[in-house]
């Protein structure tokens, strides 16, 4: 099986603060397509932001992640059950889950074993949502500078994964009947530059060119965009989504 890739234990603290929210219309068209109400599962959990929605809606909830960290920081409920573990091999029962989620982690997932293992988990007709977001989108001049800097600055220090984010999924092989929900999902927020600067640094190529460089790109970065994003300044921003979905046969 893949070597596990832990890269977000040590800006855990960065990714609870500035990671965005996914959108409800979302999380509730997937919930109008899943028969059950009883068990879910959400994969790679992170801080656990997908799986406090969910608690809302199923009888219990159990959230993975492989980090210690992140599940330690996790938003808590009575009805979420978190354990830390790969999603490619659980100690969870055959045939116990109405949904799965994986929200922006499938792609540091084995593939072929969590095919299987979902198909293990999964009731006859679950779904299986899995999504992700792009990059960032502001304005004009700004969007240019985040793509030199995405592309040039940290490109090369991005793990290999970030190429199935790049292709939005297309590229993964999933074990499941798809479903196409026919929406153009989109999270939308508002940031200072001082936030945007926090959501930076929470991405894993940041630190990886830290370790290696000694210096962190993100300041450098943040004081070219002064020029068009005066402090305190709010801006909207927008990450496009995308999805994979689909439901288990058996």
């Amino acid at each position: 099986m893949k070597e596990i890739q832990n890269n977000f234990s040590k800006q855990s603290s960065f990714y609870k603060k500035y990671r965005p929210n996914y959108p409800i219309e979302l999380i509730n068209d997937i919930l109008r397509i899943t028969s059950g109400r009883d068990y879910c599962w959400d994969c790679g959990t992170g801080n656990g932001q997908v799986a406090i929605e969910l608690s809302n809606h199923f009888e219990r909830v159990y959230a993975t992640d492989i980090s210690e960290k992140q599940i330690a920081s996790a938003f808590k409920r009575e009805n979420i059950e978190y354990s830390v573990g790969r999603s490619e091999e659980t100690a969870f029962n055959k045939n116990k889950f109405d949904l799965i989620t994986v929200a922006q982690a499938i792609h540091w997932f084995d593939f072929r074993a969590f095919n299987k293992e979902i198909n293990r988990v999964a009731k006859n007709g679950a779904i299986v949502a899995i999504w992700g977001y792009g990059l960032l989108r502001i304005e004009t001049s700004i969007d240019l500078l985040i793509d030199r800097f995405y592309r040039d600055t940290i490109g090369p220090y991005w793990n290999q994964e970030r190429k199935y984010v790049d292709a939005e999924y297309a590229t993964i092989a999933l074990d499941f009947k798809e479903i196409s929900l026919k929406k153009n999902y989109q999270i939308k927020t508002k940031w200072t530059l001082e936030a945007l600067k926090g959501y930076l640094n929470s991405w894993s190529s940041v630190q990886n060119y830290i370790v290696q460089n000694q210096e962190n790109p993100v300041n450098g970065f943040v004081e070219d965009l002064k020029k068009y994003w005066k402090k305190d300044t709010i801006k909207e921003i927008t990450f496009p989504i995308f999805t994979r979905i689909g439901r288990i046969e058996k």
